[in-house]
């Protein structure tokens, strides 16, 4: 569905690299997450698959076809983006920020009302009570729930999440990672989710990615990366804190 082969990405003509010869694919279906420190380059990994950046060299394909071969506008309108600071448009309603996508694929105003009243419902938001509220009337995490539904406006087959429950408090992180999950298995969307939490990654992912420093170190189920580290960094990546916790290092 996704891949990605000999992937580079500089910023500075060849001087240095925020990603350097990436290789993978997602699966049909799956949530892979991407796991790695600040600067390891998981966001510039996320926005080379829509288009947001293009690859220096090697190819990103979605469904078989190399994307610097599509139109990125209309690349960017069939994968939903949830951003790390939500992204809601602050003048709009919540009604207006959902349908946005639907509106500029010319969805009569009847099918852009339903869908975003199905979408309301399934982040339980009800439309009724909060359809017209604007983004500064709601919580952090309810304006993380409607940046969910705006990206799944156009029923996309693919969802790129970039540490999107990352400002929130522990709790409602917690529920919202539990409730991405539920949706997962409801919508049986493919998922890219970015995060530099070992604790999120482990609970989300079917696959993990660890990035470092622009390289891949080891991509696998929970059991692989946790039973048979494939790198050094892999093995020191994960310390145990309490029983059952597990901590980043920034390195």
């Amino acid at each position: 569905m996704i891949k990605l082969t000999h992937v580079s990405k500089s910023f500075d003509g060849g001087q240095s690299y925020a990603v350097k010869d990436l290789s993978f694919q997602v699966r049909k279906g799956e949530m892979l997450v991407l796991l790695g420190s600040s600067g390891c380059g998981k966001t510039t990994t996320l926005k080379m698959i829509n288009r947001l950046i293009e690859p220096t060299q090697g190819t990103v394909e979605v469904d078989g076809k190399d994307v610097m071969g599509r139109n990125p506008v209309e690349l960017r309108r069939q994968i939903g983006y949830v951003f790390q600071g939500i992204g809601l448009f602050p003048h709009m309603t919540v009604e207006q920020n959902v349908e946005i996508v639907p509106r500029l694929l010319g969805w009569s105003s009847r099918s852009k009302r339903e869908r975003m009243q199905e979408l309301l419902s399934l982040v339980e938001l009800p439309p009724e009570s909060f359809a017209k509220r604007f983004p500064d009337e709601l919580s952090g995490g309810q304006q993380q729930r409607i940046g969910v539904a705006r990206a799944l406006a156009a029923d996309p087959d693919y969802l790129l999440m970039d540490e999107p429950f990352g400002a929130l408090d522990a709790l409602t992180r917690e529920a919202l990672q539990q409730e991405l999950l539920t949706l997962k298995k409801q919508l049986k969307k493919t998922i890219v989710f970015v995060t530099h939490d070992l604790h999120e990654a482990l609970l989300l992912g079917d696959r993990i990615a660890i990035l470092h420093e622009g390289h891949l170190e080891q991509i696998g189920t929970k059991k692989d990366i946790l039973n048979a580290p494939a790198t050094q960094f892999v093995r020191d990546l994960f310390t145990t804190r309490e029983p059952g916790t597990f901590t980043l290092r920034d390195t």
